[in-house]
């Protein structure tokens, strides 16, 4: 077992459960499991109730373990998910029993611990990499200092690992999101990223609209509402497209 992997899966910490999803791996039915914990207080957080990584679960491994097996069939995947999924060690033991019932993970993370993800990523059939900012310009998200080196230290290494399966009979397939506020990060900001992400290499790019559903009560309502933030994402979006491979808006 992984060095890393100091816990046992029964240890996960597991705030809730998405039986059936069909928006948290594109193209995909998937379970997603939340895990409670992050290193990071971002602004626009949607799952402020899973920063504390001292919260206990809500719902046990084992069950969540039982379900995968009675429903593989029916889905096409799993995905872990947060909070930060790879704060916990134990989530590497319960990616390991995930596979060995022959489905399919994917994993939702914001690259807080690279080295962490390195360990995971061979494990892994999908990635969804979040990178916020520019790395320096990344603590005005994260409420973090240094939070933008680990971040795109995780991009490389997911597209180093990308890049040697590519080809090969399990590929790793990811996309890296940008979620996008106005008030934290204006278009000539999210110019400069998109092309810092291209000259890393990235394929896909998905671009999402901060929402208010589900931030804390300080969350910084742009200027001009929802309106304003789809307004600015089209137009980077549309700026970009036929560079990317694929530039997609949520």
């Amino acid at each position: 077992m992984n060095a890393l992997a100091s816990e046992t899966a029964d240890e996960l910490r597991i705030a809730g459960l998405t039986r059936f999803s069909g928006a948290d791996w594109p193209d995909h039915l998937a379970a997603t499991v939340f895990l409670q914990g992050c290193p990071w207080d971002c602004v626009y957080c949607h799952n402020p109730d899973l920063i504390d990584p001292h919260s206990t679960g809500t719902i046990a491994w084992r069950e969540v373990l039982a379900f995968l097996d009675e429903r593989r069939t029916q889905l096409d995947g799993v995905v872990f998910s947060g909070g930060e999924p790879t704060m916990q060690t134990a989530l590497v033991p319960a990616i390991d029993e995930a596979r060995r019932l022959g489905i399919r993970v994917g994993l939702h993370t914001g690259g807080a611990f690279p080295s962490r993800l390195d360990s995971v990523l061979p494990q892994l059939d999908w990635v969804g990499l979040d990178i916020k900012a520019s790395a320096a310009d990344y603590a005005t998200v994260t409420q973090r200092r240094c939070s933008g080196i680990h971040a795109w230290r995780s991009l490389r290494l997911l597209l180093d690992a990308a890049r040697a399966r590519a080809g090969s009979e399990r590929p790793l397939e990811y996309e890296v999101r940008t979620t996008v506020h106005p008030t934290l990060t204006d278009a000539s900001r999210l110019r400069l990223l998109g092309e810092q992400l291209l000259a890393e290499g990235v394929q896909w790019w998905a671009l999402q609209c901060a929402r208010a559903i589900g931030t804390r009560p300080e969350f910084p309502h742009a200027s001009g509402g929802e309106a304003a933030t789809t307004k600015l994402v089209e137009m980077i979006a549309a700026e970009f497209d036929g560079a990317f491979a694929n530039v997609v808006t949520r």
